[in-house]
């Protein structure tokens, strides 16, 4: 009997080992989860925060127990894969409960380990990091035991914006730091604004260019030299990518301790695939590697990954467009395509429009701002970014579709709205992009 072992039970493990039952019923199929929770939801944990997501059974999709019994798949939580022997077909897992060690065997092996959050060592019970299940239960557990009124907040990307947004609505004034003044970094720059309006709106206290030096009990020193109190820390910092376990095995990593894969989602050894947080792959409109650490590719992955093994080997993953999006109380912000600082790669020229989201008669209507990046040589698309308080998402979501397609700017004026006045305009802003271009 074929014998698959998947490394991690979150988005991409547990997706990955249930595509795989779907399509095939023999292979025994073994997961091991170095944590206590298999296949919750990262993305629900600020908003869980929040009390938005009101139950805690909202945010945990399985556990063990019932995966078996509906997939007949045995998921080992506080299991932790320590290496990897690709010559011999076997891991090494650490028994964490009953602090053990042994080796597993496995014939085709699918490595799914995710990130750990960064931590600034702070030192201090009020200091957390979120990132599964087990954070969120420790911070939730602390703010009603300790009566939480005030947070800091250190971070700008995804999660401290949204970590901040849902503490603010839960009623506990946060404070925002970061160490620079590059927030938001996915988007473009000029259009973060708006994060900055939404917080002077709210009175919300925040600093750029500033970090914490130390930490006594409540007392938090910054190095700009202020001291204040608080009664919790929450640190959104980056991420490092869980792969000190595959070092020492032939399976490559790049100089940041990713996993590159080819288009079947394999990895340079043939039996071993990676998905998830772990791996990098490549834009699928422009010819650059790219990293993109969010959900839609680690359940693509999981996907293709699962028809290979089934031995459908016409599907190959054509490549990110790295759509992403992020709401800050009444914004959005989305983009999609290379990143700000991938531009460099690319001789391009911007088009722009900033207009009403529907039509101006129809009440409601608020400002959309779009952006569009296009390659000069070929007038192909390479990078949109929409902000506003309607209509970004799907905005960003239709050129999405139309870069998967490869259309050039000049070809968004053929883009047919679906139109009526509280929806849109006869001439959607997509459109005027594609007018606009015309004098580029």
């Amino acid at each position: 009997m074929n014998k698959i072992v998947v490394v991690g039970a979150v988005a991409g493990g547990a997706t990955v080992a249930s595509q795989i039952r779907r399509l095939d019923q023999e292979s025994e199929i073994v997961v091991f989860e170095k944590d206590r929770d298999m296949s919750f939801a990262n993305c629900a944990l600020p908003y869980y925060l929040g009390n938005v997501v009101d139950a805690r059974d909202k945010v945990l999709e399985a556990t063990p127990e019932s995966f078996y019994e509906s997939k007949h798949i045995v998921v080992k939580p506080y299991h932790e894969v320590t290496s990897i022997n690709d010559s011999k077909n076997t891991i090494t897992v650490y028994d964490r409960v009953h602090e053990t060690t042994f080796e597993a065997q496995y014939d085709t092996l699918i490595l799914s380990p995710g990130c750990s959050a960064n931590a600034l060592n702070l030192d201090s019970p009020i200091a957390f990091t979120l990132r599964n299940m087990e954070d969120t239960d420790a911070i939730e557990s602390f703010i009603e035991k300790n009566q939480v009124k005030n947070a800091l907040v250190i971070g700008t990307g995804y999660i401290g914006l949204e970590i901040l947004d849902n503490l603010y609505e839960r009623g506990i004034t946060p404070t925002l730091i970061h160490r620079s003044t590059h927030i938001n970094k996915l988007m473009d720059q000029d259009m973060n604004q708006a994060i900055i309006d939404e917080m002077d709106k709210r009175n919300i206290a925040y600093r750029f260019n500033e970090q914490v030096s130390k930490v006594i009990g409540n007392e938090v020193h910054f190095e700009s030299g202020k001291v204040e109190h608080y009664d919790l820390i929450i640190e959104g910092v980056g991420v490092k990518p869980n792969s000190e376990f595959i070092k020492n095995s032939n399976v490559t990593l790049d100089d940041k301790g990713y996993v590159p894969v080819n288009d079947q989602f394999q990895t340079n050894i043939s039996n071993i695939y990676a998905l998830g947080d772990i791996i990098t792959s490549h834009y699928r409109h422009v010819n650059l590697s790219a990293h993109v650490p969010l959900a839609w590719g680690a359940h693509r992955g999981a996907s293709v990954i699962a028809e290979q093994l089934a031995g459908d080997r016409t599907i190959h993953f054509k490549g990110y467009l790295g759509s992403n999006i992020v709401k800050f109380f009444d914004y959005t912000f989305a983009s999609v395509g290379v990143s700000p600082q991938e531009l460099k790669h690319f001789d391009y020229s911007m088009v722009e429009a900033n207009q009403g989201e529907h039509a101006g008669y129809y009440p409601g209507n608020t400002k959309l701002h779009l952006r569009v990046y296009f390659d000069k040589t070929n007038r192909r698309i390479i990078r949109a970014a929409a902000v506003g308080k309607k209509g970004a998402d799907k905005r960003i979501d239709v050129l999405s579709m139309a870069m998967m397609h490869q259309l050039t700017i000049d070809e968004l004026v053929e883009f047919e709205v679906a139109y009526a006045p509280p929806y849109s305009r006869p001439k959607d802003i997509i459109n005027m992009i594609g007018y606009k271009a015309r004098n580029k």
